[in-house]
């Protein structure tokens, strides 16, 4: 499994929408190229800038095909997913992978409360339907109402081999080192193309995010 690609800032990308509620073709197109000319090293497609939660199935699809035509190789794209049901999850997460994406980015559910236990089977089962490709987990407990442990992290970062690192939207840097502290040593080397800001993970599982991406 390749995650060569995995470095520098990974900008969350908007989903331009026209008047009919689609994916507005020219203005998707117009916006990966103009953060590809600005530098970034990857797109992450359908998270949470992208308002993933508002996009039907089959625009999302449409949409990630653009991009990822768009994008023509230049910069990976990642996917984001933020489906409460576990079926749902895998399936957006195969369709990703069968059009073109090159890792997966997993909100922990919203709305509900899971248990540990829960939680572990959940996130498994998605990297599990997508075995060869890269799987990162999302930590956002501001949206979703309670935060990913350390312990579950470090579990799933030891026990599942495609979850390979995490982006840390939680804001509570003691929680970020614990993350860090707990995965050291497995995950995605830290390989920076840009200078690293105060406070970001230096090596290991974790990355954290900032305005500008995943870094």
């Amino acid at each position: 499994m390749n995650t060569e690609f995995m470095k520098g800032v990974v900008v969350p990308i908007l989903t331009v929408i026209d008047g009919n509620e689609k994916v507005d073709e020219a203005g998707m197109r117009d916006q990966v190229e103009y953060v590809i000319k600005g530098g970034v090293s990857g797109i992450l497609a359908f998270g949470s800038n992208g308002e993933f939660y508002m996009v039907e199935e089959d625009e999302m699809e449409r949409g990630l095909r653009i991009m990822v035509d768009q994008a023509a190789g230049r910069v990976p794209v990642y996917f984001g997913i933020g489906a409460i049901s576990t079926k749902k999850c895998c399936r957006l997460a195969r369709m990703a992978v069968a059009n073109g994406a090159a890792a997966v980015s997993v909100l922990q559910p919203m709305f509900l409360k899971p248990t540990y236990a829960e939680l572990y089977d959940h996130f498994k089962t998605i990297a599990e339907s997508v075995p060869e490709t890269p799987v990162l987990l999302y930590n956002n407990p501001g949206r979703v109402g309670y935060t990913l442990s350390a312990q579950l992290v470090e579990e799933l970062a030891h026990t599942v081999p495609n979850i390979v690192g995490m982006k840390d939207t939680s804001g509570d840097i003691t929680l970020t080192e614990e993350f860090i502290r707990r995965t050291r040593d497995v995950g995605v080397p830290y390989r920076p193309s840009l200078p690293t800001p105060a406070g970001a993970a230096r090596d290991g599982f974790v990355r954290t995010m900032t305005a500008a991406g995943l870094l």
